[in-house]
């Protein structure tokens, strides 16, 4: 896929990825993607196997605790994302707002398998209000141990809007002694 036409076509500035401080994301194989759950209409939420076995320890954690987490989002493809945008576009949203809530394709951590957007009972998705549940918190504490950090907390440099339910596995990142 030509991304350099793909954003000329939708009118991302040439400059987005240095301007926010963002990398290109290689898009996952489809084919090799696990399924953490199903969305209510049924389509299959999709991690890489490594983050969706992550995802598993820190879920049956948090169980543990008392908490339930909920995933509302995994793999999205290139093609998905163009989707998302074209949508917000064709409602007469201004890119640039779309863009602080939306990565333009080939910059979503999405793209990769390895982020998951979360909430728990009784807290409307991808609200900013999840910051306020408990299972925010026990996230904010205890995710890093399981290799998930929160990518676009307040304040980001990537002028992206706080997500507190947007959280990437990285395997790098893991805390030395779980909490």
């Amino acid at each position: 896929m030509d991304l350099t036409a793909l954003w000329a076509e939708l009118g991302v500035p040439p400059n987005y990825g240095a301007a926010r401080n963002l990398s290109l994301q290689a898009e996952a194989d489809p084919t090799t993607l696990v399924a953490i759950a199903q969305k209510e209409d049924g389509v299959p939420i999709l991690l890489t196997p490594p983050a969706a076995a992550a995802w598993g320890e820190m879920r049956r954690a948090a169980a543990e605790a008392g908490l339930t987490l909920i995933p509302v989002s995994g793999f999205r493809s290139i093609a998905r994302q163009t989707e998302i945008i074209r949508a917000h576009l064709a409602a007469g949203r201004p890119l640039a707002e779309i863009l602080r809530l939306v990565a333009a394709p080939g910059y979503s951590e999405h793209h990769t398998g390895r982020a998951v957007d979360l909430t728990a009972p009784d807290d409307p998705p991808l609200e900013a209000g999840f910051a306020q549940t408990t299972a925010f918190a026990w996230l904010s504490l205890n995710a890093v141990n399981y290799g998930f950090t929160l990518s676009f907390p307040r304040h980001n440099p990537h002028d992206i809007a706080y997500e507190p339910w947007h959280w990437l596995w990285r395997p790098t990142v893991k805390s030395p002694t779980p909490r």
